[in-house]
Parts: structure tokens; C-alpha cells; sequence
């Protein structure tokens, strides 16, 4: 049980610093740092074409919407193979509870979305904490932690390249602030560690 027992602890820490994040931002202490990121990358796709747009908008696509559930079921079904009912359980669990958190904690923070640009895609709740960032971090990382060791490597590249695409892309469709995406990635992670535990447990 001591293995399991740390994925607990640092799940709670995260979740603490998510809202700790989200009353800085509340207090405007995010407010300079957010807008220079956002006029650094949102206006620069702005001025860019239409090719790179739609590229964003497809990193944006996978976490969120109806293609994020269709991701997430698909996943389902791998890890299942791969490790059993459990870990299916696990990823489909932490990824509708995760999704649950983000959207009270927008109602609870209420933080409006950028206005640096027209909005590059379709928004219609609060901005703290993003949850597309939410959703790439806890499904992406729990099918890494979750693959069996000779897909291990691959998965975890795989985990990094669609955390960091998703976020930026968030910013640079001008829908979100950087504080978002940091807020909801530690979200994403925290419900992750919360999956990771849940199936150690059961081996326990």
C-alpha cells in the first residue's frame, strides 16, 4: 500500500494549486504575464494563414468536444486490452471526473476568455481552468502510465507532444489565457495520479 500512497499526496497538492492559481488570476495577479503571452501567440496566428489555423484547430479538437469522448472510449478499449477492466474503469472514470472539476471550478472562477483576437473556435463556458488542457493531461498520461513496458516510451512521447500541442493551441485561438492552461494541465495530472492509484490499489 506505501507504493500507492504518494499518487494520493501529490494528487491533493496539485488540486490545492489549482485553486490557489485560480484566486491569483482572480486577483489580477496572472493578468501581465497572461496578456504578453497571449499577444505574443495569438496575435501571431492571427497574421497567419488559413493551413496553420486549421492545424490548430485540429490540436485544439483532441481535447475537447465530442471527439475528445470518442478518444476516450476508443482508449477504453486499449487499455482494456492491455491491462484489464480496471484500467478501462480507471481512464473512463478519471477522465468524466476530471471534466466534472473543470466545469465547476469555471463556475466558481467565472474568468472571462482573451479578447486579443476573434475567438479561432467555438467557446461557451468560463476560461479557469481550460478544459481542454484538462482533458489531454489526464488521458494522454494515464494511457502512458498505463501502457505495458514495450509501449511505454512511445506512450509517454505520445502523452508530451498532445499536452503541449493542446495548450498551445488554446492560446493561439485566442479562447484562452496561459494561466488556463497551466491550471488545467495540473487538473489533468492530479485526476491522472488519482487513476494511477485506483488501479495500484486493485493490484494491492
Amino acid at each position: 500500500m506505501s507504493m500507492v500512497r504518494p499518487s494520493l499526496t501529490i494528487a491533493a497538492v496539485l488540486i490545492l494549486l489549482v485553486i490557489l492559481l485560480g484566486l491569483a488570476v482572480g486577483a489580477g495577479w496572472t493578468q501581465a504575464v497572461d496578456l504578453q503571452i497571449s499577444q505574443t501567440l495569438a496575435l501571431r496566428t492571427g497574421e497567419s494563414g488559413p493551413a496553420f489555423i486549421a492545424f490548430m484547430q485540429w490540436a485544439s479538437w483532441i481535447g475537447g468536444g465530442a471527439p475528445r469522448w470518442i478518444i476516450v472510449v476508443l482508449l477504453c478499449g486499449l487499455v482494456w486490452h492491455w491491462c484489464g477492466p480496471r484500467c478501462a474503469v480507471a481512464l473512463g472514470g478519471a477522465s468524466l471526473l476530471s471534466n466534472l472539476a473543470s466545469s465547476l471550478m469555471k463556475l466558481g472562477f467565472g474568468r472571462a476568455r482573451p479578447d486579443v483576437i476573434n475567438h479561432l473556435d467555438h467557446v461557451s463556458s468560463a476560461s479557469y481552468p481550460s478544459g481542454h488542457a484538462t482533458s489531454a493531461a489526464v488521458v494522454y498520461l494515464l494511457l502512458a502510465w498505463l501502457a505495458p513496458p514495450r509501449w511505454r516510451a512511445a506512450a509517454w512521447t505520445l502523452a508530451a507532444t498532445m499536452i503541449i500541442l493542446n495548450g498551445f493551441s488554446r492560446i493561439m485561438l485566442g479562447v484562452h489565457w496561459a494561466s488556463d492552461i497551466v491550471g488545467g494541465t495540473m487538473l489533468g495530472i492530479a485526476f491522472a495520479l488519482l487513476g494511477v492509484w485506483w488501479v495500484r490499489r486493485g493490484r494491492a
